[in-house]
C-alpha cells in the first residue's frame, strides 16, 4: 500500500456519500498549521489523497469536518453538531491511512480504514 492519507464521508441520513462537505486538514502540535481545505466530491471523497508519498510525515494531525454547514445546505436541521474534529497520529510515513466519517446531524463514527 502506498504512503497516503485519505478520507471519505457517508451521510447516514440518506445512506449516500456526503458530496460537498468542507474538510480542513491541520498538522497539530504547539503551533497548529492548516495544510489544506478541500471539499468532498460526488462520491464523498477528496480528489486525490490529502497527503501523498512526498508529503506524508510522522506527527499529529486533525481533520475538521464541517457537518452543520453540509446538512443545513441540504435543508436538514443540524443544531447539535457543528464541526467534527478527528485527531490522529501518523506513526509510519510509509503506510496508508484512511480516516472515514459516518455522520448524521446528531452523531458520528470513525475508524482507521484501509
Amino acid at each position: 500500500m502506498p504512503a497516503k492519507l485519505s478520507t471519505h464521508v457517508l451521510d447516514l441520513t440518506t445512506g449516500r456519500p456526503a458530496a460537498g462537505m468542507v474538510i480542513q486538514l491541520l498538522r497539530t502540535g504547539r503551533d497548529p498549521v492548516l495544510l489544506k481545505t478541500i471539499t468532498t466530491n460526488a462520491d464523498g471523497r477528496t480528489d486525490g489523497p490529502l497527503l501523498d508519498e512526498a508529503t506524508m510525515a510522522v506527527g499529529s494531525y486533525e481533520l475538521v469536518f464541517h457537518v452543520r454547514e453540509y446538512f443545513t445546505g441540504r435543508g436538514v436541521e443540524c443544531t447539535f453538531l457543528d464541526q467534527v474534529p478527528i485527531r490522529f497520529a501518523i506513526t509510519d510515513a510509509a503506510a496508508g491511512y484512511h480516516v472515514p466519517l459516518l455522520v448524521t446531524p446528531w452523531a458520528y463514527s470513525t475508524y482507521r480504514g484501509s
